[in-house]
């Protein structure tokens, strides 16, 4: 129970579908702030005061997991070391695949119950052979199931969704509020919960260190200076206060980070187009695809609440690696790609490399080779 309304929610259904519930919040955090700054952050002390509530409401046992040391060196410094590699982490992912359905599910099991259960918005389906699926919740708007990616065959025989087929999320307001659950109207928690203030360069300087570079562009003239490559991300636009106009006078973007020359290269949009992605970190989200040693068709999502564009994708020499139908723009290396057909999610990666379009026309590779 995070102290959102969402997990109340979803614990209240719990309850009356019979289940033995105990509301479980997870300190995260060993400093954690007394009050949130409006919708920024989660996990404080505050919102364990809102789970705590909710659960003497309900009339279920309530208590505090200490998963703080772990959060640390799973999520926290795990974020420090992609971005510190010129990588652009998804903390979020982690958190899932390590802590809330990895930790917490094997304390959870070795005390005795039989599953974890949250307010994701994400659906659980049977197939004809009785093997579970992750699908995407009805409520698209609110849809969760690129973050629940990380899930394994396992681990979804012991997770329960019981707001995920939820049409709205006013609907499970509403419920909240006619259950007498005073988090009925919280505010929806973003941006990186340890970050509170959104601030990710100014708290990864903090951490890291300042360490003047350089901007170049593609022809390597130099075009500005940076206080450390570590706070750029491919895609970036804004923040680069570049000192030398481009040629053309569009605006540029960062196209790569070089950690280790400490530089940022920016060039123009149409440089951004990913045709091809892979990465071999991967897992799949139930039982794989059949043949998925052979190219499949599938769609492919890199951003929480991106879209998903159709590709093809095949598993070799332990890779998964993409096609795309057709280029997405700001792809970085450390991001999470998942994998659906139709509502499904296949499974997921982290993207270690990318093949820029360009260099697929450069090289007279057409996309479907």
């Amino acid at each position: 129970m995070s102290g959102g309304v969402d997990s109340a929610v979803a614990a209240a259904r719990a309850v009356a579908a019979g289940h033995e519930v105990v509301g479980v919040h997870l300190a995260l955090s060993r400093n954690a702030g007394t009050l949130r700054t409006g919708s920024r952050g989660c996990c404080t002390i505050e919102d364990s005061m809102d789970a705590a509530k909710a659960a003497d409401v309900l009339g279920i046992p309530f208590y505090v997991w200490d998963f703080s040391e772990r959060f640390k060196a799973d999520v926290v410094d795990d974020f420090i070391a992609e971005y510190t590699a010129g990588r652009t982490p998804n903390p979020c992912m982690r958190c899932n695949e390590r802590i809330k359905f990895a930790a917490l599910l094997e304390k959870a099991l070795a005390l005795g119950f039989d599953a974890v259960c949250t307010g994701h918005y994400a659906e659980l389906h049977t197939d004809a052979s009785g093997n579970l699926e992750l699908h995407r919740s009805p409520a698209l708007a609110k849809d969760q199931s690129y973050v629940l990616g990380v899930l394994t065959e396992e681990e979804l025989k012991h997770v329960l969704f019981p707001i995920g087929a939820s049409a709205s999320k006013a609907d499970v307001r509403a419920e909240a509020d006619a259950l007498g659950l005073t988090v009925a109207n919280k505010p929806d928690s973003y941006d990186i919960c340890f970050i509170p203030d959104g601030d990710t360069a100014g708290w990864l300087a903090d951490k890291v260190g300042v360490a003047e570079g350089v901007i170049e562009d593609q022809s390597g003239a130099v075009v500005g200076e940076h206080q450390g490559a570590h706070s750029f991300t491919v895609g970036q636009r804004k923040g680069l206060h570049l000192g030398r106009p481009a040629s053309d006078g569009k605006p540029r973007f960062v196209l790569e980070v070089r950690p280790k020359e400490n530089k940022v290269i920016v060039g123009p949009h149409s440089a951004l187009a990913i045709a091809e992605l892979a990465g071999s970190r991967f897992s799949w989200c139930g039982v794989a695809p059949d043949a998925a040693d052979d190219w499949f068709d599938c769609e492919v999502q890199v951003r929480a609440h991106g879209d998903s564009l159709p590709a093809t994708a095949r598993l070799q020499d332990g890779e998964i690696a993409v096609r795309l139908a057709e280029p997405f723009f700001g792809v970085a290396p450390g991001q999470t790609a998942v994998l659906y057909t139709g509502t499904r999610v296949l499974g997921q990666f982290t993207i270690d490399r990318t093949v820029s379009a360009d260099s697929l026309l450069a090289n007279n590779v057409p996309a479907d080779a």
